[in-house]
């Protein structure tokens, strides 16, 4: 406990030492983060405003898009303020809050993308008892679960930090605190406690990628009973989600799936996760998706009508 009160805070690295770059890097986060706060509000506000948009998936989207401005929330300000401060630092219970939210709301992304795959499973593979089996009570209880998930892999994640012995070295060689960079400065053997983060992190990301494989493994089955148009409809709904499933799990694999190291490319890898990915999503989702433009439309509508009386 001593070791560890030798250290009050963290000095970051950030994401660039060179004062020309991280001016451009500033304009461009901040225009990225103001898209992500937008652009999921808009989601938010119109699926929860359009008669509609009712169905489960909808209620699901609606929860990832306020997980990304929450995702993103925990890191994005601090970086665009720290690309413009010459010395970057974060007090340590600033840190390992840092480091619990975005593990709790990265967890929770990852269960709640595999929680839409099962959706689209079941609305593709067995329309007749769609509604029966996902319900508004089953809605719920998965949202419920993806939350809970997130906050038990968080909590095992950052217990496993905050019981770390620093003793002197402060600097993270990173724009934000995460487990990795924080077992570096350890002053300890940190091989064992590596291997549990590993393990806790690829354990999640392994059998959530297990599910949302056999899932759509089942909807290409059964879509050869499927007219072509119906063949269609089905891949051009599934294809939205794929695609942000591809951002988001891709990176945060590379990052987590492996052992306690850290690489040059870690940095950038994260950027893309986390503000990226949150930035896409809303763009991924009402370009493709028909049914939520004609929805904006709608409420664009009523918002003139309201301005003109």
């Amino acid at each position: 406990m001593e070791n560890r009160n030798n250290v009050t805070e963290f000095i970051l690295h950030g994401l660039t030492q060179d004062k020309t770059v991280a001016k451009v890097y500033f304009s461009l986060f901040l225009v990225f983060y103001a898209i992500i706060i937008l652009g999921n509000v808009l989601i938010i506000i119109t699926i929860n405003t359009s008669e509609q948009l009712n169905s489960p998936m909808y209620f699901f989207l609606s929860y990832l898009s306020f997980v990304d401005i929450s995702y993103s929330t925990v890191t994005a300000p601090k970086l665009i303020y720290d690309l413009l401060v010459e010395k970057k630092t974060i007090s340590f219970v600033g840190c390992i809050a840092q480091l619990f939210a975005g593990h709790f709301f990265g967890c929770a992304e990852i269960f709640l993308l595999t929680v839409m795959a099962y959706d689209h499973c079941i609305a593709i593979c067995k329309p007749l008892h769609y509604t029966n089996i996902v319900n508004k009570h089953v809605c719920g209880w998965l949202v419920a679960a993806s939350w809970v998930g997130g906050f038990v892999h968080s909590l095992v994640q950052t217990l496993l930090a905050i019981q770390l012995p620093f003793c002197g070295a402060n600097e993270i060689d990173h724009f934000f605190c995460d487990v990795h960079p924080l077992l570096k400065l350890a002053c300890t053997d940190t091989y064992i406690i590596g291997v549990i983060v590993a393990a806790n992190s690829g354990v999640i990301s392994l059998s959530c990628f297990v599910v949302l494989v056999v899932s759509y493994a089942v909807i290409l089955v059964s879509l050869r009973t499927h007219s072509s148009e119906g063949r269609l409809k089905a891949l051009y709904t599934c294809t939205s989600h794929i695609t942000v499933v591809v951002l988001f799990f891709g990176p945060c694999i590379f990052i987590y799936m492996r052992p306690s190291t850290t690489f040059s490319a870690d940095k950038m890898v994260s950027v893309f996760y986390i503000i990226m990915t949150p930035m896409l999503n809303p763009l991924i989702y009402t370009l493709r998706n028909e049914e939520v433009k004609n929805a904006m439309k709608k409420l664009w509508n009523r918002k003139v009508k309201r301005s003109e009386k």
